[in-house]
Parts: C-alpha cells; structure tokens; sequence
C-alpha cells in the first residue's frame, strides 16, 4: 500500500452487523460523481481482501471506500493493519455471527469496536443513535470526532418524513440549517440508515445536495438483497436470500408487510452461526412474524420448527403454517398457494440457498420486469 499517497485522503471502512454493502455501495455513488475513487467491488469483504486491495490502491484515488467483514475477534484490527480508515462507519450491533462470540451481543459488540481502536486516532467515527446495541460500542479513548446519524433519537444528521412507494422511498434530511427531499431506490426503513451515513459523510466532504440527491438516485441495488421482481399474473417477488440474521429478517419481513395489498407469504429458511442463540432466534422470527400483516409462512432447514413454534405461540393460524426439509416439496407447496397479486419474500442464510427458491419462482412466474 502506498500510504504516503493516500493518507490524507478519505479512507472509508464500513463494519456492522448488517447493512455493510448498501452503506459502502451508497457512499461510493454519491463519491464517484465528483471524484475517481476506489471502493472494495461487491461484498468483497473478508481480511483476505482487503490485503489485496491494499495493493491496488493508486495516488489517483481521490477516495476509499471499502467494506470490513467481521466472524471473529481480531479480523478487524487485521483489517485496519492493511488499510487504516480515517473514517469509521458501524452500522449496527445485531446478532450475525452471534454464535462466535458465546451468544452474546456484548461479544459482538467489542468485536465491532475494534474499528474504533485501530482506524485513525484523529478520524471521525459514524454511528447509529437509534440502535440500542450500540451504546455497548467501546468508544472511550477515542480522541476522533464521533457523528451519529438517526431518526428517532438526536443525531447531526437525521430522517423525517419518510414515505414508501412501489419502487423506493423519499424522506427529508436538514443540511446547513435547511430541508433537502432524498430518494432511494431501495425499500425498507433500515435503509434510510445505510442512507443517512452516505449523507452525512459526503456532505462533511464538501458535496453539494443536488450531488448528493443524484448519487442515491443513481445507486445500484445488489442483487439477493431486498431485490423486487414483478412477474405474471401480479405476482411480486422479493429477494432477500443473500444472508440472514434475526435482526434482517426481522427488517426483511417489515418490508414484506408494508408491500402489496393482496396475499403475503414470507419463505424463511434458517439463519447460521447463532450457536446457542439458534433455537431462540429462530422462535423468535416465528413470533415477529406471527405479528406483521403476514398470510403465509413457509420454513425450510435444520431450524424451521422454531420458527414455526413461534408463530404458533403468537396465535398464527397452523393451517397458514408450513415446514419442510425438501425443497422440491417446498416449492411443491408454494405453487398450491400463490394466487395472482401475491407478494412473495424469499429469505435465509447463504447456505440454505434460498437464491434456487428466487429462481423456481422466476421460472414458473416468468418475470416481466425486474426491480421495478
């Protein structure tokens, strides 16, 4: 890494438990239409990556952007050891990768403040002050500016006036003492967060609101995270399988309830790496989801009959309830109960591979248009 070259400039680590890759993604579009920059490409975001893009870094990158990956303690003080950031986002404290550290999210969260520890002394930190889980965030002794986003709680840049439509949403952000209107092509509240650091941290870097406005309108969703297809008959399908956690899930299923008017199935398969937290996470799903404007449920994996269980014990219907552990005899099932206008959201852990459900569905509905 050429260090000399850069160390002045903006060197951008996004961590946290979720919303990693559309915080980097939307901090990076609204950069680039300014400047030439380097941000880590997809969800390229293990210790093992960033060694590489530590070689790639060039005097005419005007910026960094680039995404820290955490299963373990110590992977992002290895992180920070290849590319030290002088801007510091933590997105949350959830409960991915839970499992790695006893069960407990205070393990979690001192994993995630190693970023605090080993980003640049002198730097701003960003933080969400409406996530409880990050006030256990270890930010003592850190001599940096800290900046929180929000939009419940007092924070330097916050979210009002939200509203959903079809295929994104608006809100309102005061910059300099006045009222700016933002819109992102994405839905689900937890996105206004991702939003709201990309906001920030580019206005402090001198980019104007129109600029800032054209960045998010231009941002790009990956694909498998919350990405809509509109197939025949009115069928809606929201693809969410890249990952899961409880707290994603949970963020995954809003989306669901507050999209469509008709039928609403959630298809959940199992989330991995909660260790002892499995049986209690997975129940409380079932319970989360028991609770939204939900018709359907469909489980499928080793921790289906959690979730199950906790539906039930939520009082959702049994005979809306269903379980499998084929996944021929899941789609079998879901091909019985998809009617015209149905929204559909598929979700679970990359391994379950939920993507092959997104594409049965695809095949069987044949989409007309994607993410519209």
């Amino acid at each position: 890494m050429r260090k000399k070259s850069i160390l002045y400039k903006p060197i951008i680590a996004v961590t946290g438990s979720s919303g990693k890759t559309t915080t980097k993604e939307m901090i990076a579009a609204i950069l680039k239409k300014r400047w030439k920059i380097f941000k880590s490409p997809q969800n390229r975001n293990a210790v093992s990556a960033t060694k590489r893009h530590a070689k790639l870094l060039r005097s005419v990158h005007r910026a960094v952007v680039l995404e820290y990956g955490m299963q373990y303690y110590g992977n992002i003080k290895r992180h920070c050891h290849y590319i030290r950031p002088n801007i510091g986002i933590i997105t949350n404290i959830g409960r991915a990768h839970i499992g790695n550290f006893g069960g407990r999210i205070q393990g979690v969260a001192k994993a995630k403040s190693e970023l605090i520890r080993y980003m640049k002394s002198t730097g701003t930190l960003w933080l969400n002050a409406d996530d409880q889980h990050s006030k256990l965030l270890r930010t003592e002794g850190f001599k940096g500016r800290i900046v929180r986003i929000g939009i419940r709680n007092k924070a330097g840049y916050r979210a009002s006036q939200i509203h959903n439509g079809k295929r994104g949403m608006t809100f309102r952000v005061k910059l300099d003492g006045k009222e700016h209107r933002f819109y992102i092509p994405i839905l689900g509240r937890h996105n206004i967060y991702n939003a709201l650091f990309a906001i920030g941290i580019s206005h402090r870097l001198g980019f104007t609101p129109k600029q800032i406005q054209n960045g998010l309108k231009a941002y790009e969703k990956p694909k498998r995270r919350l990405y809509v297809y509109n197939l025949r008959r009115g069928i809606r399908l929201i693809d969410d399988s890249y990952s899961a956690n409880p707290d994603a899930v949970k963020a995954a299923l809003d989306v669901l309830s507050a999209t469509g008017k008709n039928k609403k199935i959630a298809v959940l398969g199992s989330m991995s790496e909660l260790g002892a937290y499995a049986v209690k996470g997975h129940n409380e799903i079932g319970r989360y989801a028991a609770r939204k404007n939900i018709t359907h449920i469909f489980a499928i994996g080793k921790h289906a009959s959690q979730i199950i269980a906790g539906a039930k014990l939520a009082g959702f219907s049994a005979k809306s309830l269903h379980s499998f552990v084929s996944r021929a005899q899941l789609h079998k099932a879901l091909a019985r109960v998809i009617q015209p206008g149905t929204t559909i959201l598929v979700k679970g852990s990359n391994q379950m591979r939920m993507d092959k459900t997104v594409a049965y569905l695809k095949q069987i509905y044949f989409s007309s248009r994607e993410n519209a």
